[in-house]
């Protein structure tokens, strides 16, 4: 099997996720830039908006679940704590339990940036 590693830079709102094949010599590309669609709060209910959030929250989450296909590591980071609790949702997720992850923090940057900021974690 080959060793795929996944990079994902994420916060609350958006995620982009980047694809290394082959190794430390394969070329790293972005897969995909995936937004949180989250509700609009319109309820006067904080409880019904809390389980809209949580909702929309794990939809963001298995969105970009769905780019890790056959993933091997996975670096994730960003800024908030989106990406710990996605880290969280992976090691709950059976198909993800045996993926090696990190994660660490870091600021917005352009997706050049985010490559080259990869490319050191790979």
């Amino acid at each position: 099997m080959k060793n795929k590693k996944f990079g994902v830079w994420m916060n609350e709102e958006k995620a982009i996720v980047l694809v290394q094949e082959e190794g430390n010599e394969g070329t790293i590309i972005i897969l995909a830039h995936v937004k949180n669609e989250a509700a609009e709060n319109n309820s006067s209910s904080e409880r019904n908006a809390n389980n809209r959030e949580r909702t929309e929250t794990k939809k963001y989450f298995k969105e970009i679940a769905n780019h890790l296909l056959n993933a091997t590591h996975l670096h994730v980071t960003g800024t908030g704590q989106a990406q710990e609790q996605f880290i969280h949702y992976l090691q709950d997720t059976p198909q993800f339990k045996n993926v090696e992850t990190e994660d660490s923090t870091s600021n917005k940057m352009s997706d050049e940036k985010l490559i080259e900021f990869m490319a050191t974690k790979f």
